[in-house]
């Protein structure tokens, strides 16, 4: 075992002042690897730590969203785990549980409705996860025009909106696993479009009003500037679904 009687780190060659390298961040004191070490160490502390982190942010976003969020823009980073991973890593596992549903989205769409969409409704319907990605920097583009006056940049607007996008995925993860075990399509109709409609607005609401809440805005210009954001979108989408419509029409 190789502890700190290195006066340098053995990573960067920086001089060791404590128990961490103040240039690189790596521990002072190494350890040669072993299979004992390597399965006590590497495996199970790991691990343990990539869940403690997935759960704390997890956690973090269903019970104070905004207000994590934005401690975590403005430094603190240690607890979450990255928002790039998990999107990624709940993407792979709806992506893997999705052979064994049930019911698919398209199955939860009536006829008459199915054959009155245009193209863009189609594309929305049966990519809903890319739609989500592809709506993060519009989002962003949206609350930092109505929250312009609070102190974040465009790319912190693009966390905060992308970490608002893991808590959808999750809930689309959730239903992703209730249609394994449930194929009650009248139930199971309820509720996505309860998830995708009326919850995520709220949840939008809540989560923009809690971010925001120290950027000096009053309670009411709070909620309403925060209902506005998700408001746009929506209004964005219409205006594109109608634009796609026509085109549609003057195409047939």
């Amino acid at each position: 075992m190789m502890h700190s009687e290195h006066t340098n780190c053995l990573n960067c060659g920086s001089p060791l002042l404590g128990h961490y390298c103040s240039a690189c961040g790596q521990k002072a004191s190494t350890h040669r690897y072993s299979i004992k070490h390597f399965v006590e160490h590497d495996v199970i502390h790991g691990v343990w730590h990539v869940d403690k982190g997935i759960l704390y942010t997890i956690k973090a976003l269903f019970k104070r969203p905004g207000h994590s969020i934005r401690d975590y823009v403005k430094g603190k980073r240690v607890p979450y785990f990255n928002f790039i991973t998990l999107i990624v890593l709940i993407l792979a596992i709806s992506n893997l549980l999705a052979p064994y549903a049930h019911v698919k989205v398209s199955d939860l769409m009536p006829e008459a409705g199915k054959a009155a969409m245009n193209s863009f409704e189609i594309f929305t319907a049966k990519y809903p996860k890319i739609v989500l990605l592809i709506a993060i920097p519009v989002y962003s583009l949206f609350s930092f025009i109505w929250f312009r006056k609070a102190a974040f940049n465009y790319s912190e607007h693009l966390v905060l909106n992308a970490y608002k996008t893991v808590a959808e995925l999750l809930l689309g993860l959730a239903f992703v696993i209730l249609t394994i075990f449930y194929t009650n399509i009248t139930v199971l109709t309820i509720i996505y479009f309860g998830l995708n409609g009326g919850i995520a607005i709220i949840y939008s609401i809540w989560f923009y009003s809690q971010f925001f809440s120290k950027s000096g805005y009053s309670k009411k210009a709070l909620l309403i500037r925060s209902m506005l954001i998700p408001i746009s979108y929506i209004l964005l989408s219409m205006m594109i679904g109608f634009v796609a419509g026509i085109a549609n029409g003057i195409n047939h």
